[in-house]
This record gives structure tokens, sequence and C-alpha cells, in this order.
């Protein structure tokens, strides 16, 4: 199965349910589904960004040190990849959908990136330990 490593707290904002895109400075043409995989770093920054500590804190996540690292936390699935075409009034115009509002503040929305659009988000019950990788890679894992 396809797997990505996304850095903390985006990775658990996806496994939450908050985040419904993932921008990255390539395009992908894989559809299907994808474990999400919480790389060992934490952006801490972002971690104490108004926004995200406020979202976190709804779903009970007090501090960046309660956040899973190094392991797969939900599986998810990729329904389309559309590039960022323009941002400016915090709206995002791509190929597919705009993207606006909380969305905004959990991604990199600058011209000529890719909003990798997920679906059917769903958290694991328990972690599973896998090391990370770079770009797109295959988990073995098991469910």
């Amino acid at each position: 199965m396809k797997a990505i490593t996304i850095k903390q707290p985006w990775a658990t904002l996806i496994a939450l349910g908050e985040k419904r895109f993932e921008t990255r400075s390539w395009q992908t043409k894989y559809r299907g589904q994808i474990a999400i995989h919480a790389g060992k770093s934490v952006d801490k920054d972002a971690c104490n960004d108004s926004w995200i500590k406020g979202v976190l804190k709804e779903h009970k996540i007090e501090s960046y040190k309660d956040l899973p690292t190094g392991v797969v936390i939900a599986m998810a699935e990729i329904a389309d990849c559309h590039k960022v075409l323009n941002f400016c009034n915090q709206v995002a115009t791509t190929t597919g959908p705009n993207i606006s509002g909380l969305e905004i503040k959990f991604g990199d929305y600058t011209e000529g990136r890719y909003a990798w659009e997920l679906l059917n988000v769903n958290m694991l019950s328990e972690p599973i330990q896998a090391k990370g990788k770079l770009s797109l890679w295959e988990w073995d894992g098991k469910l």
C-alpha cells in the first residue's frame, strides 16, 4: 500500500479530519488508498499558531508533546491532485475547487504548488510503528 510521511501537526490534522488537502511542491498521478505516516519531526512553531493550537485543543491535544511520531496514524484516499493557480484574499484558486477558510491555515497554497485532495480519512485506533521515507513509498504494514 502507498504511504506518505507528513510532519506533525499536519499528519494529526489530517487524521482528525480537520485538514482535507495536503499541499506539496510536486503533483501525483496516484489515486487510491494511502497510509498517513506521522514523521519523527514536529513543527513546534506551527503547533503554537493560534488556529492550529485551537483546533488541536478541541481534540484534547494540549501540547506538541502529545502528537504521535514515527507511526502510521490514519488511512485515507487520494481523490485528486489540484494545481494552485492563484492565492489572493485568503482563497486559493486551483484547477479543482477553490480552497478557503481554516483549510488555508493548514497548508502552503503558493501559486504553482499542488493540493492533494484527501477523502474517507479514518484514524487508526492504535498507531502502527513504521519508518518513514521521502515521496510516496510502499508500506507493508497490516491493519
